[in-house]
């Protein structure tokens, strides 16, 4: 079985991301989608609500599985028995990140292979970082989010729908 792993903070979860995931399906058998802990960053969203997102997202498709994990991210693919790592990629320096992260992965668990997925033009400037700033500072965010994100925000905002 090809499974990957796609792993991310995806605080939120944006049209980027699901991008990057709908063309990947059938690339693999399986993709699981893996929520990291970092330690050095702070979430804006708890894990159980990202979480909750991917799950409410994909409920129709049983090829995708989200999952929090910690540590190292080669091993969570050998939990799962994922031997390939899935990133997007919006710039070139994006790629030289990536690179670099792959190389050390590759060097940690060498048959676990990390393949690059550039992302579509409408969502180059589509990062986390950037909706989590134009959501503090009360921008309107819908057009980078899912709908299931942006229904989440919108209800947790006004205190119902």
């Amino acid at each position: 079985m090809r499974i990957c792993l796609f792993p991310g903070t995806f605080d939120p979860v944006t049209l980027g991301h699901i991008d990057i995931i709908n063309r990947a399906l059938p690339l693999f058998d399986k993709v699981i989608i893996g929520i990291g802990r970092n330690v050095n960053k702070q979430p804006m969203f708890s894990e159980q609500q990202r979480l909750q997102w991917l799950k409410d997202i994909y409920r129709n498709n049983n090829k995708v599985q989200a999952v929090v994990y910690e540590g190292l991210t080669v091993d969570c693919c050998k939990e799962y028995n994922a031997n390939f790592i899935l990133r997007g990629i919006r710039y070139v320096n994006d790629f030289e990140y990536e690179k670099a992260i792959a190389d050390m992965n590759r060097s940690l668990a060498e048959h676990i292979e990390t393949i690059f997925l550039t992302c579509l033009p409408q969502y180059t400037s589509v990062a986390s970082t950037l909706v989590r700033d134009v959501l503090k500072n009360g921008g309107d965010v819908a057009q980078f989010l899912p709908e299931e994100v942006n229904h989440s925000i919108f209800k947790d905002k006004n205190g119902a729908e």
